[in-house]
């Protein structure tokens, strides 16, 4: 036959001194000081037949049992009642409170930072690069030279032109001349008016010239500004695909068609969804006193505070969800553009509101409700959760905000038995 192994042994064994323990507490606090109490308290998670049956326990002073007499009373009768002296003991308890003041209505969401504006710069010329004006990643302002284009080309036509210009309005000048001086021969019978009016033409062409002229050294000069390509926004700059001697071409739309991109980070958005029952207490909440949104990007342990800048014109019919953009000053570009962010939207501050620990809360066939302790012992208390936050749920219906409940051990209670208030180490309460 096999012997049974030593952990089988002492198994057995711890599995007897336990059961003693919640037997005979008395006796087992005479032979292991404690452990008697603890048995003691055991018992409060038995079924009250069962507790009925067993030896009456009192611990005295010392932590030891009255007496052996004791020990050996009588059992007290199945049907005593919760609380009473021949019923079941005590049952120790942990408590909070239930208070009453202002509470923020909270939601909370997942976001996506995404910047106020994105330019991607491209070239509207064809040319070579002449040279990059920033570093990659850069933060420039606006009007800051991304990268100078080759222009001499254009600056060339644009001398051309002025050279034009400056021809037709000497043609101009000879024409008003000529205009004048066979006005006065006709005025004196020495002319022809044909002359005249030959005269008076080429100056009407002079000054259509010149008007040609000019325009078109202002188109060259509009062009020759395509070849300066500038920051119009303030912003950080990406990736810069293009270096100096590289062609750049209009129309090249392949990813290096794209010189480089510059997002605006601040201030910035953080867009995220909220379900659509949301939606009255959310556009209510659009500059109201105490709203705000709290953002907490992923992988940080830093808040930064913004506000509602933005809720969409329509509810996604697919999701039921409505689409809301915060707005955040991001000064020190605390989000990054892309940046998933733990958002806590505060829509309203509410006044008086009673709440207590959310572990107090129990549910039942009837609802949920609480264990309320008066003096010693716990009643139970009907109540109405409007909703859990932060680790508390808020009553709209059962309780006035003073009440002593309890928080741990509450599965051990019924109503109108007797407690023990034991919420720090080594000190009771009844």
């Amino acid at each position: 036959m096999k012997r049974p192994s030593v952990a089988t042994t002492l198994t057995g064994v711890a599995v007897a001194v336990i059961a003693s323990a919640v037997i005979w507490p008395g006796a087992a606090n005479t032979i292991f000081p404690g452990a008697g109490d603890r048995g003691n308290a055991a018992r409060a998670y038995l079924p009250s037949i069962l507790v009925g049956i067993l030896p009456a326990y009192t611990p005295n002073a010392n932590g030891g049992a009255i007496g052996q007499a004791q020990a050996q009373a009588p059992a007290a009768a199945p049907n005593a009642p919760a609380g009473s002296p021949g019923g079941r003991p005590a049952v120790p308890v942990v408590t909070g409170k239930a208070s009453r003041g202002s509470m923020p209505l909270v939601i909370n969401s997942l976001g996506t930072a995404q910047p106020m504006a994105t330019v991607a710069l491209k070239t509207r010329v064809d040319a070579q690069v002449d040279k990059i004006g920033v570093a990659e990643g850069s933060l420039v302002q606006a009007g800051t030279v991304i990268a100078q284009l080759d222009s001499r080309q254009v600056e060339a036509q644009i001398k051309q032109a002025e050279a034009t210009l400056a021809r037709d309005v000497a043609a101009l000048e000879q024409a008003n001349r000529d205009v004048a001086r066979y006005a006065e021969l006709l005025s004196k019978n020495a002319g022809t008016k044909i002359n005249l009016d030959n005269a008076r033409t080429a100056a009407a062409t002079a000054t259509a010239n010149i008007a040609g002229d000019k325009a078109q050294i202002e188109n060259l000069k509009v062009q020759l500004g395509w070849y300066t390509i500038a920051a119009p926004i303030t912003g950080r700059v990406g990736m810069i695909s293009a270096k100096a001697g590289n062609i750049v071409r209009s129309g090249d739309n392949t990813a290096t068609g794209t010189l480089a991109t510059i997002v605006q980070t601040a201030p910035i958005y953080v867009a995220f969804s909220l379900a659509q029952y949301l939606l009255p207490d959310l556009r209510d909440s659009i500059g109201a006193p105490g709203a705000e949104v709290q953002a907490t990007p992923q992988g940080s342990q830093r808040t930064i505070k913004g506000k509602i800048a933005f809720v969409d014109n329509m509810i996604d019919p697919a999701t039921g969800t409505v689409s809301v953009r915060a707005v955040f000053d991001n000064a020190d570009e605390g989000l990054w553009p892309g940046q998933l962010c733990n958002l806590r939207i505060v829509l309203r501050i509410e006044q008086d509101v009673v709440s207590i620990p959310r572990e107090a809360t129990q549910s039942g066939q009837e609802g949920n409700f609480v264990y309320v302790v008066e003096n010693g012992v716990a009643r139970l208390r009907t109540v109405k959760v409007a909703r859990t936050q932060d680790g508390r749920d808020i009553i709209s219906e059962g309780l006035k905000g003073d009440e002593t409940v309890v928080v741990e051990g509450a599965l051990a209670l019924a109503n109108g038995a007797r407690v023990v208030i034991r919420n720090d180490t080594g000190k009771t309460d009844s």
